[in-house]
């Protein structure tokens, strides 16, 4: 089985690495935690156009997906670069809705894939918050077989990340599709949420690394480099070992949701949503992986970097503040291995 990227999928990456070195994202991090979404749904219209969003849309609804491989490669740079907003919640969105399928997914399906609409979701068994809630133009949620659109974003709760702000949902909210179709679809959703957060996480950790090592290569102790001491080379080349060894994972998993949605029969929406569950131990796997190696570079660059990372100042802190979160959510480690020992 070939796991290299295709010539295609990494100008892909390099494309994305480009677009989101030139927005500035720190300063785009620091206005979406203050509450404005401005320069946030800027980049989000533009990471569309390059055609992030529609690769978890079927074609039929003006997407190009679902494509596994390729919203890896996507979510790993929008971790490094901590692009803000419900990015794995609306990749997420793209899956239930097809697989809901009806008037609800020709309403909101081609907004998602086109940028227009930015959406998060809950989803039973992955707890009650909607993360940036309050930026998004719908919220939806699953409960058996219900899928309603909540009426609002509803209360904020304190979150690690001020970047990544989490509500509750208000109840209520007339159903929008239901059946059994649903619970499939959700099943789908979930594990492509944790797939995408496994990307981000994985992308974060990149990240986390790179500026640790710049930084250990310019400060000196006792007459030189930090990053000479045999101690802090160790360190790093563990750090560098768990994301390397999450790597394979991620895109062990990519290939699974792949074989899933292209097997003879499956559709574009309840057929992946049906198959999903062979590709869940690999979506589990690749998330436990791919979230502690996130976490254990930022433990990493936070010692390495001495007290000058718990500054506000240095861009470095919405990184270390996100990769906790993206270890936990969609898929808790305990969570995860349970479901790998489960098959």
């Amino acid at each position: 089985m070939r796991f290299l990227l295709t010539d295609e999928q990494r100008e892909f990456g390099r494309s994305l690495d480009a677009l989101l070195t030139a927005a500035d994202t720190p300063a785009v991090l620091r206005a979406w935690a203050a509450g404005d979404h401005g320069p946030g749904r800027a980049l989000w219209g533009r990471l569309a156009d390059a055609g992030v969003f529609a690769l978890a849309v079927p074609e039929a609804y003006g997407g190009v997906g679902p494509l596994p491989v390729e919203a890896a490669v996507a979510c790993v740079e929008l971790g490094r670069h901590a692009v803000p907003g419900p990015v794995a919640e609306t990749l997420a969105a793209g899956v239930l809705l097809a697989g809901a399928g009806g008037p609800v997914a020709e309403e909101w399906l081609p907004g998602i894939a086109s940028g227009a609409a930015v959406v998060s979701l809950t989803l039973e068994g992955y707890g009650p918050y909607a993360p940036d809630a309050d930026a998004a133009d719908a919220v939806f949620t699953v409960t058996g077989d219900e899928l309603r659109l909540a009426p609002g974003p509803g209360e904020p709760s304190a979150s690690a990340d001020p970047a990544r702000r989490l509500f509750r949902p208000e109840p209520g909210g007339a159903p929008v599709a239901k059946g059994p179709a649903i619970r499939a679809a959700a099943r789908a959703a979930g594990d492509t949420a944790a797939f995408a957060t496994a990307a981000l996480a994985l992308g974060c950790g990149e990240e986390l690394l790179r500026a640790t090592v710049a930084y250990v290569k310019q400060r000196t102790q006792f007459g030189v480099p930090v990053g000479s001491f045999q101690a802090v080379k160790h360190r790093l080349a563990d750090t560098l070992l768990g994301l390397e060894f999450a790597r394979p994972l991620l895109y062990g998993a990519a290939v699974e949701l792949a074989s899933e949605v292209s097997r003879p029969g499956a559709g574009a929406g309840a057929g992946s949503a049906e198959g999903s569950s062979g590709a869940g131990a690999a979506v589990a796997a690749a998330k436990v992986a791919a979230g502690e190696a996130g976490y254990a570079a930022a433990r990493t660059a936070l010692q390495l970097h001495g007290a000058i990372g718990y500054t506000e100042e240095l861009d470095l802190a919405w990184w270390l503040r996100r990769a906790r979160p993206l270890r936990d959510v969609w898929g808790t480690p305990s969570a995860c291995r349970a479901r790998v020992l489960a098959g």
